[in-house]
């Protein structure tokens, strides 16, 4: 059963102009985790996307308050674990600068607020209501929702693990449709990807990650090849994505995530109780 979270953490966004101050200095990591974003950014800014995709988001920009919110709060000291998704959904990280950010648990269980700023092209079929976007994002709901009850306080998830996704964009084709890096031309996608790959090797060994968990075989394949040097010292598994498109999903996401988390040793890790490392070399 999730404990009532009160959101004690305080004001959740920083003023524009001061987002890359520290404070106070424990939050060092998460600055430096926000430069790699930012220079993540920089680089994806120069690739143009021809068809099949119309429009690009880039939530960590326009939604930078929230996001800025996510990271400092919960990124503050090294991580022992890495949730991988693979890019934002509409109605998810692309409405709150969360990974699987559905609204009403970034909200009401992370206590993120913060403004969100209108894309620069923003396309008529997928508006961005930030925080008051009316439409729950299913993904994140079973996501998110399995952890508050398993954790019960995001204090405790985040104790030793943290969720980020591989690409920062979300891909639309010109009639709104929801296009992911998979679907993208050869080309297009490695041009795309390899960037991103690169991004994740940096992200991961500044946080000290030791196991990356590839949420969906998409984000699994590319940390695995992403993270190929840095084997085997950081370990790739994968969880099934709690997507709605997945049979085996709507049979029952929850029982499916908490079978694979105690194959791989992270459920103690996860209880509130327990703060000791895990066996992993066993």
């Amino acid at each position: 059963m999730a404990v009532p979270q009160t959101c004690p953490l305080g004001p959740a966004h920083e003023p524009a102009g001061a987002q890359m101050e520290p404070e106070p200095c424990t939050r060092s990591l998460a600055k430096d985790f926000l430069k790699e974003e930012l220079r993540l950014n920089a680089e994806l800014s120069q690739l143009q996307f021809p068809e099949p995709v119309g429009v690009v988001y880039n939530p960590v920009d326009y939604a930078w308050e929230p996001h800025y919110s996510y990271v400092t709060h919960y990124c503050q000291g090294p991580k022992q674990v890495l949730f991988l998704g693979m890019n934002p959904g509409p109605f998810g990280m692309a409405q709150t600068g969360v990974p699987f950010g559905e609204v009403n648990v970034v909200r009401d269980w992370l206590c993120i607020e913060g403004h969100v700023l209108t894309p620069p092209q923003e396309h008529p079929k997928r508006p961005v209501l930030g925080l008051e976007c009316p439409q729950s994002e299913v993904s994140g709901a079973r996501f998110w929702g399995f952890f508050r009850n398993l954790c019960g306080q995001p204090q405790v998830f985040f104790r030793h693990c943290f969720v980020h996704n591989l690409c920062p964009l979300l891909l639309l084709t010109p009639s709104g449709r929801n296009l992911t890096p998979a679907e993208l031309p050869a080309k297009q996608r490695e041009q795309l990807l390899g960037i991103c790959d690169a991004a994740l090797r940096r992200q991961v060994q500044l946080l000290g990650v030791r196991l990356v968990v590839g949420v969906g075989r998409l984000a699994e394949q590319r940390a695995r090849r992403a993270l190929a040097d840095l084997m085997p010292e950081v370990r790739v598994e994968g969880l099934l994505h709690p997507s709605p498109r997945s049979p085996q999903a709507n049979k029952g996401w929850e029982a499916v995530a908490r079978e694979r988390l105690q194959e791989l040793g992270l459920l103690p890790l996860l209880m509130a109780e327990w703060s000791s490392r895990p066996d992993w070399d066993t």
